[in-house]
């Protein structure tokens, strides 16, 4: 229940497959070696890797019924932990009418304290305390459409990860 990435830069309304590709855990993930073991998971509105699971939207098995049933299940939990965030911070259920910067750093304050509020306090590090500013973490975001031969690569690796994966697990 404790959020490891929070990423509030734009006014408005962005999907979160653009704001996910222009975080720095994106580019992290992207590198070698990964900064954690394991998988991160997402809805089908998010582009698949080998370190981010998607359901399939065509399932030709039981195994891959079983596997979406997981992957959604487990993805409750994201659900709920947003859900606490915004009834702990209740300013966060509504339009917040500040200036956009302003806003920006409400929702990263309220993000902050959540997870101050959520480990126990002899859990919290110096690192948890250190005044952090990404502001300029930036990656380019490839147009959606388009898919250079880096990107199906990369589709097609981590399709295979996933078949392995469900074949192993499921």
């Amino acid at each position: 229940m404790r959020i490891i990435n929070c990423v509030a830069k734009w006014p408005g309304s962005v999907h979160d497959a653009r704001i996910l590709r222009e975080s720095p855990i994106f580019t992290a993930f992207e590198a070698t070696p990964k900064p954690l073991n394991g998988f991160i998971l997402g809805d089908s509105g998010y582009m698949l890797r080998d370190w981010l699971l998607t359901p399939l939207l065509k399932t030709r098995s039981v195994k891959d019924e079983a596997y979406n049933t997981a992957l959604c299940g487990t993805r409750c939990t994201v659900e709920r932990c947003i859900g606490i965030l915004k009834r702990r911070w209740h300013c966060l259920h509504t339009e917040l009418r500040v200036a956009p910067r302003k806003a920006c750093q409400i929702i990263c304050a309220c993000v902050t304290l959540h997870n101050r509020a959520t480990t126990p306090a002899d859990l919290v590090s110096d690192d948890d305390l250190s005044d952090s500013d990404d502001d300029d973490d930036y990656v380019a975001a490839a147009p959606p459409g388009n898919l250079t031969i880096t990107e199906r690569a990369r589709v097609s690796a981590a399709k295979a990860v996933r078949d392995r994966l469900i074949e192993r697990v499921f």
